[in-house]
């Protein structure tokens, strides 16, 4: 992570209820949530700014339908808070539909840091965007999770491997792939 006069925002997507639903299939990083919260709590320490987006399908049959109130609710580890801002979106880009990109240009925003649901969809999405955009964009590898795939063969893929492959090709041409741990000793090293 580059040394930075001004601390990143942190990005969480899409973190809500409806992503515990079985109709997304298996998942990876049980761990991501708390990865998340781990990243939020320290921003919020640091006074960052903190920016969500909530996905609202127009899908009927989706968890996250906008008709669903339980399952586009924010999971509590990561609800956010007043003066927190909140995107919400029916596309998987959090920058198509919203205020995200003139929010962060007004707010002289230069860089993001991207966590959320899920890595297929919006994350990956919302980081090749972000970078296309210029922002200096990083996704955390470990506050992220996918979910298993099948392909147009029919041919299933494990989360892990989604995972894996989406973060191989977001990693140098849209973003710079970290972990918590990896911002979190940069910034407690400053």
């Amino acid at each position: 992570m580059t040394h930075l006069f001004e601390l990143p925002a942190l990005m969480i997507l899409d973190v809500q209820k409806g992503f515990d639903d079985p109709y997304w299939g298996k998942r990876n990083n049980p761990q991501a949530e708390e990865n998340m919260a781990r990243l939020l709590a320290e921003w919020r320490q640091r006074k960052g700014t903190v920016i969500y987006s909530k996905h609202l399908s127009v899908q009927p049959k989706s968890p996250l339908h906008h008709k669903n109130k339980e399952g586009t609710e924010f999971k509590e580890i990561i609800k956010p808070t007043d003066g927190e801002i909140i995107f919400t979106k029916s596309v998987n880009s959090a920058f198509i539909g919203t205020e995200l990109e003139p929010y962060l240009s007004e707010n002289q925003i230069k860089s993001v840091i991207i966590t959320g649901l899920s890595t297929q969809h919006c994350i990956s999405t919302t980081v090749r965007m972000s970078g296309n955009l210029g922002y200096e964009t990083y996704v955390v590898s470990d506050a992220i999770a996918a979910f298993e795939i099948t392909d147009h063969n029919g041919k299933t893929h494990k989360a892990d491997t989604v995972q894996e492959l989406e973060l191989a090709m977001l990693h140098k041409e849209f973003a710079t792939v970290l972990t918590v741990d990896d911002i979190l000793n940069q910034l407690n090293n400053k």
